[in-house]
């Protein structure tokens, strides 16, 4: 792929079997890392989130007219994980994925950028995401583009700790 601009938009019921594959591609890496019970239950999860209504937006990116990233924004803990009790009144990214063949190319932080504009335009101070450590090379991204813990707002699935991420939206200069 050439350097061209990449381009985020609004997905569309055309996108839905695209961005299928795209998570099917780029969390298949942690098929490895999980046990094969525990790989199909996060795999059917992860392609369940294309059918589901409570995301406030659905996001691409594409490079040279090709999807080759997506996300999901929610507003809220209980719309993004049906846990209230988590008390997130504010954007929560959620699936953000980048085809393997487009890593490195800023993908993933042309649609955090796009996240945080949107929950800048709802008037949210922050914007929040949860990850893992098997996802080391998305922590190292978040953490660069200034997000911080959130330790308060973790998640225990299981025997897997889910790390909880804020990003102080009118205090970053890194978006």
């Amino acid at each position: 792929m050439s350097t061209q601009e990449v381009r985020i938009r609004e997905a569309n019921e055309r996108d839905r079997d695209l961005i299928r594959q795209l998570l099917a591609d780029a969390y298949g890496q942690y098929q490895a890392i999980l046990t094969p019970a525990g790989w199909e239950d996060y795999k059917a999860n992860i392609l369940s989130s294309v059918d589901g209504d409570a995301p406030s937006a659905r996001l691409v990116a594409e490079l040279e007219g090709e999807v080759v990233g997506s996300s999901l924004l929610f507003l809220s803990s209980e719309a993004a994980y049906g846990l209230p009790e988590l008390g997130i009144q504010s954007p929560i990214i959620r699936l953000l994925a980048v085809s393997p063949q487009a890593r490195g190319l800023g993908i993933a932080t042309a649609l955090i950028q796009e996240s945080a504009r949107r929950a800048l335009a709802l008037g949210a101070s922050t914007l929040h995401l949860h990850t893992s450590d098997m996802m080391e090379s998305a922590v190292k991204l978040y953490e660069r583009l200034g997000f911080e813990r959130a330790f308060d707002k973790d998640i225990q699935k299981g025997e897997t700790l889910v790390k909880s991420y804020r990003l102080q939206l009118k205090e970053t200069a890194n978006l």
